[in-house]
């Protein structure tokens, strides 16, 4: 039966939006027809407000209707009692809800015996409203029931549709309660016919159009039983308002749903075609691209008709773009998106090409551009495709195509010339594959490939091999590779903000896979000038490539067939010092060897940023002597170059290191590697004060810097003439000293020779104390820029002359042994100033020697018959011993002179001086326990002076440690040793009473009253002689102990008033008369001594008030 209901045309709804009635009166009666039940119902009812306007509209729909015959039936359908009906309705749905079963009650309740159609046709117009209503709920229930819906002869016939069309309208409006437009949706969707009349409710109802569409989307699964009635739905809905598809498309997106929906309201604007397939693929939204990468995966199985209408649309652009090449102004660019759009295709979505698709790609990829930078970017993209996208080379007249393109590109590119005036060439990319296809790297041409698509894309090995062999084969051969890699020019100003792959990027791949060590070809040079070209920020591969050249200088081939003579060759000292040419920090403390003048090829070479390249510079020189000394056993006994330790200790590595760490950003990846080779390998430049002595500088620095340029600049002259009057006309050297605290290093470096000459005299006693302060601070500074240098000039200064410094233990030969620093005249250990010095030089000097010590072990290797290193525990055992006797004795030594200066201290002036002296040295001494514990036992084992033990341990904070393991020292037999380690236990425990101390103690009165009843009477007196103010000092911080010392008292004063009453010894061995009378006497005086014992005891602990 032919449907007699017509479609809601685009113009009728757009009319029935903006409520134009002079439009819908000039379209066709047919056109209209499905708009007239919301028509009527306008002018019929009466208006809210009663305005010209608005009797004029209804006048205008009047004349519309007038002269429609069908309207007349939609009248009537106005006129039925709907509240009754609503009351009935609600009955209704009550009982549909109780009763099981309710099929075929309506029709015998209506007396429609003849069928639902023809009594439909018969009834009155209540009567149908009613029907129709109960078709609606029965469907909704049968909806909600998940039951097939049955067959209903009004919905599925169309000869009723425009009737029930017509009554749904107007229930809608009169019905709010029962009836819901989109419970309507839901269950209508379901019927053959279901859509046209969802289209006509809304267009009756335009302002519901945006809610029923993101209804359906919402709840519209492709898969599902309803999911193709829903798209035609959608469809239909997007056909009747075309000026609403791309914000249905919007909604799609948003609620990840119905892509095929998507799909063709795109392909209704095939300009934003391509635009808004890349967005989906290669947007920011990952939930996104991986919901529309799984529809390409389900829809190429199903053959869905979306998709391929949109690889229809996308080809047939392919063509026309690559067709009109020569025309197009932005082929590049038009270009360059789509081949970016089929790699995410292939890559993301995994759409598979066919054949057409091949061959247009194919012809696409292989097109020619200009030499542009866009030509250069499309082409480069062309090139990732081919790798990206296997099936392009899939044939043999594909191969063949593709192998031409490459050797255009070569040819066109004239293998490296940079013609589009970009920062990189396509050489350097082809070049850089290349490599990569050689060493069989696919990771790491993956990775090329999406950062350059700028896509994540899988590329799997075996899908490779075919390009791979292009490359490795019929482009690039190995050797080619090596050969041409030297001629790339090096990137000026190469820093880590140029894009693209570089020329150091290939190098850095051939210098790893030993390419050129392999085919012979010296890199050196190509390596220097990139070094001299480099600025900063300094680029991430750079770091990488000097590493790298270090290994192939040092490290012989794991497979062991390259020819050692044939091996590179490390930078020479011309070649750095051409580096470092400009810097003025660069002094030797001897002079250098001669060496080759500097050749012309080499003074041609600039050197763009001085900092970085020093610093890339010092980083080859630390890791290739970290590297030669670990791999001394690999190299065989082959003769190694190697930096001498002066050459080294002239160049400023510590200054470097402080700009490195200055402008960390800028040395990321450069600062910490190089801060790990200096700390293993030279820590005597990366002490824990010279850090803190750097950062309180350099904020004190930030704070007073002022414009140096206004000041006029400061005459050697003028400076001899201050240090000169130093002691008469002090204010000279102030005002001089002040001045050159305010330049920065590398200007104040100029003036350290003239200054450290004269360090013996600005030290000296008459000259003010704050002209030392300055000069002190002057010297830090240039410690942070000159450490080894300052300190040989310095002890040149100190001892008036270089004969006590000629004789070296090390081989660094820019330092002393840790002895020989203190080997100075003893008034230099009475000056305060000197004595810091002094000190900083000795903590360098010993944490030089340790490391010297271990190169000295790996250098000197023992090696058996078969060539294996042995170990030798013995000659590790006397590194050991070495080191300690080291510190030890410096301990010693600066022990010694506290005693000196206790001795000499006479006056208060020189009380000062010593409690000065006293904290410098403890502060020493404290550095030195803490730092290596087991020192402080090795310098009390050795015992020092009696006198200094309060001092020390007053001005030693980690005295405490010896708390832990003096008592081993008591079982010594030695008296003066028991007689030491008791005085220092006493001092300790004064100064640490903790519960540890007074089991200490304790024991110590245990080894006391033992030993007293084991000792001759003239020993037992000497050795109470030096424990009773031990004894006291252990009372006075336990008084809990009194009682045994008052018992060791008295046992002892019995045992010598007996032993001289008898005249007798210990021994039992009769004295003379004259002896007799000695040991009377002196048991006199010792009991004396035990009696003043007694009264200090009285003194300190039983009159103290604090313990009542």
């Amino acid at each position: 039966m032919p449907v007699k209901m017509y479609d809601v045309t685009a113009r009728v709804f757009s009319a029935m939006q903006n409520l134009d009635i002079t439009l819908l009166a000039s379209y066709p009666e047919t056109e209209i027809r499905p708009v007239l039940p919301s028509l009527v119902r306008m002018s019929l009812l009466s208006p809210l407000d009663n305005t010209e306007s608005s009797m004029e509209s209804r006048k205008q729909i009047l004349a519309v209707l007038i002269g429609i015959e069908v309207v007349n039936s939609i009248v009537s359908y106005l006129q039925v009692n709907y509240h009754e009906l609503e009351n009935e309705l609600k009955k209704e749905l009550q009982t549909r809800q109780k009763a099981v079963y309710f099929e075929g009650q309506q029709q015998h309740e209506y007396g429609l015996q003849s069928g639902i159609a023809l009594g439909f046709e018969r009834a009155d117009v209540a009567r149908k409203v009613r029907v129709v209503l109960s078709e609606i709920f029965n469907l909704q229930q049968q909806v909600q029931e998940q039951k097939p819906a049955a067959h209903s002869e009004m919905l599925d016939d169309g000869i009723y549709l425009e009737e029930v069309v017509d009554i749904l309208c107007i229930a809608l409006a009169e019905l709010p309660s029962l009836l819901n437009i989109l419970e309507l949706t839901d269950a209508l969707v379901h019927v053959p016919n279901g859509h046209r009349i969802i289209c006509a409710l809304v267009a009756n109802f335009p302002d519901c159009y945006r809610d029923v569409v993101s209804h359906v989307i919402a709840n519209c699964d492709e898969e599902g039983s309803d999911g193709k009635h829903r798209l035609t739905l959608l469809m239909a809905l997007s056909e009747m308002n075309p000026s609403q598809a791309l914000a249905n498309r919007s909604m799609c997106v948003e609620m990840l749903k119905v892509p095929s929906f998507m799909l063709k309201l795109t392909l209704k604007h095939p300009e934003d075609l391509i635009a808004f397939l890349t967005g989906l693929l290669l947007g920011n939204d990952q939930n996104l691209r991986s919901w529309f990468a799984v529809y390409i995966r389900s829809s190429q199985k199903r053959k869905g008709d979306a998709l391929n209408l949109v690889r229809v649309e996308l080809l047939q652009k392919v063509i026309q773009t690559t067709s009109r090449a020569t025309e197009l102004p932005d082929f590049n660019l038009q270009g360059a998106v789509l081949l970016r759009l089929y790699c995410a295709l292939r890559g993301i979505g995994g759409l598979k090409f066919n054949d057409d698709e091949i061959n247009a790609l194919s012809q696409l990829v292989t097109s020619c551009p200009q030499a542009t930078p866009s030509g250069v970017r499309f082409v480069t993209l062309a090139l990732c495709m081919l790798i990206a996208c296997p099936s392009l080379v899939s044939t043999i007249p594909l191969e063949n195509k593709a192998v031409e393109w490459l050797q255009w590109l070569i040819r066109e590119d004239a293998f490296f010339c940079k013609r589009s005036g970009t920062s990189t060439s396509l050489g350097e990319m082809l070049l850089l594959l290349a490599i990569h296809f050689h060493s069989n790297q696919i990771a790491n041409i993956s990775e090329m490939v999406c950062s350059t698509l700028a896509m994540k894309i899988p590329i799997r090995p075996n899908s490779t091999n075919r390009i791979k062999q292009l490359f490795t084969q019929d482009l690039f051969t190995e050797q080619v590779v090596a050969l041409h890699a030297v001629r790339v020019p090096v990137t000026p100003n190469l820093n880590g903000t140029l894009p693209g792959y570089l020329p150091v990027h290939c190098i850095h791949q051939l210098l790893k896979s030993r390419t050129f060590l392999k085919h012979k070809v010296p890199i050196k040079s190509w390596i220097f000038k990139q070094i001299c070209s480099s600025v900063r920020p300094v680029h991430p591969v750079m770091a990488a490539m000097v590493e790298v050249f270090v290994n192939t200088l040092i490290i012989p081939n794991p497979t062991g067939k390259v020819n050692i003579d044939h091996m590179h060759r490390p930078f020479t000292e011309a070649e750095i010092l051409h580096v470092f040419r400009t810097s003025q920090l660069t002094f030797f403390a001897e002079e250098l060897p001669p060496m080759a003048p500097e050749s012309e090829e080499l003074a041609q070479i600039e050197v763009s940023c001085p900092l970085t390249a020093q610093l890339l510079m010092i980083y080859y020189l630390m890791l290739y002597e970290d590297t030669r000394l670990m791999n001394l056993s690999a190299l065989g006994g082959r003769k190694q170059k190697e930096y001498s330790n002066n050459f080294l200790g002239g160049l400023p590595l510590k200054y470097l290191l402080q700009k490195a760490h200055h402008y960390h950003h800028d040395y990321l990846s450069l600062f910490h590697p190089l801060l790990r080779l200096i700390i293993s390998n030279y820590p005597h430049l990366s002490m824990v004060d010279d850090w803190l002595e750097e950062e309180h500088s350099q904020a004190q620095g930030g704070s007073m810097t002022i414009a140096t340029s206004s000041k006029r600049e400061l005459k050697p002259h003028q400076l001899d003439r201050a240090l000169a009057a130093i002691q008469t006309k002090p204010h000279l050297a102030i005002r001089v000293f002040k001045q050159l605290l305010q330049l920065p290093p590398e200007s104040l470096a100029q003036y350290g020779q003239q200054l450290v000459q004269h360090l013996p005299l600005v030290f000296a006693k008459p000259v003010p104390r704050y002209i030392k302060d300055l000069y002190n601070d002057i010297w830090l500074r240039l410690n942070a820029v000159l450490p080894t240098t300052l300190w040989i000039m310095s002890l040149r200064a100190i001892t008036n002359g270089s004969d006590s410094l000629t004789r070296r233990t090390f081989a660094n030969e820019s330092l002393l042994e840790p002895m020989e620093v203190l080997s100075c005249p003893r008034q230099v250990f009475c000056s305060p100033y000197l004595l810091m010095i002094l000190l900083r030089i000795l903590k360098g000097s010993l944490a030089a020697s340790k490391t010297y010590l271990n190169v000295h072990m790996q250098q000197k290797q023992v090696v058996d018959k078969n060539g294996l290193v042995q170990t030798d525990a013995d000659r590790e055992e006397l590194k050991t011993t070495l080191i300690a006797s080291q510190e030890s004795a410096a301990v010693h030594i600066l022990l010694e002179v506290l005693e000196y200066m206790a001795s000499k201290a006479n006056d208060r002036v020189s009380h000062l001086e010593l409690r000065e002296i006293q904290g410098i040295i403890g502060t020493y001494v404290h550095q030195a326990f803490i730092s290596e514990p087991s020192l402080a036992k090795l310098v009390h084992f050795q015992t020092y002076p009696k006198s200094v033990i309060p001092m020390i341990v007053a001005s030693v904070p980690s005295m405490h440690i010896c708390i832990d393991f003096v008592h081993e020292f008591l079982n010594v037999t030695e008296m003066d040793k028991q007689i030491f380690t008791i005085e220092l236990t006493s001092h300790l425990v004064l100064n640490y009473s903790i519960p540890k101390s007074l089991g200490v103690s304790k024991f110590c009165l245990n080894v006391i009253q033992t030993t007293l009843s084991l000792l001759t009477a003239s020993t037992k007196c000497k050795f109470l002689r030096n424990v009773l103010p031990a004894m006291v000092r252990f009372v006075e911080t336990f008084p809990i102990l009194a009682d045994d010392c008052v018992n060791i008292l008295m046992t002892t004063g019995r045992s010598l008033h007996s032993q001289s009453s008898l005249g007798v010894t210990t021994m039992q061995m009769p004295l003379t008369e004259s002896a007799k009378l000695c040991s009377y006497r002196d048991a006199q005086l010792h009991i004396i001594m035990i009696e003043d014992a007694f009264k200090a005891l009285v003194t300190a602990v039983m009159q103290k008030s604090e313990l009542y």
